[in-house]
């Protein structure tokens, strides 16, 4: 038996809780049960809502990820000008 939300907003709102391999596991998962083609209607708009909302924490996490790359390699290169190196000696 599913243990998958069936109503349309049933469940997102722990989305936003989730880590980023927790949601990307479950969407993984919600993909290939939407692929099978075994659920009902109701159920298959409840799981695609759900799998929305998985992409967008997903999208959320690889973003704050991408920022936090920038912002380290723009210290490094800031630390790297202001180096020894920096005033020729």
């Amino acid at each position: 038996m599913s243990t998958e939300p069936t109503t349309p907003d049933a469940g997102t709102a722990d989305v936003a809780q989730l880590g980023y391999e927790e949601a990307r596991d479950e969407l993984v998962s919600i993909v290939a049960r939407l692929e099978s083609g075994g659920e009902p209607l109701e159920a298959s708009l409840a799981l695609w809502e759900r799998g929305e909302a998985l992409a967008n924490r997903c999208q959320t996490w690889l973003d704050g990820a991408r920022e936090r790359i920038d912002a380290a390699q723009a210290g490094s290169s800031s630390t790297a000008k202001d180096g020894p190196e920096a005033d020729g000696r």
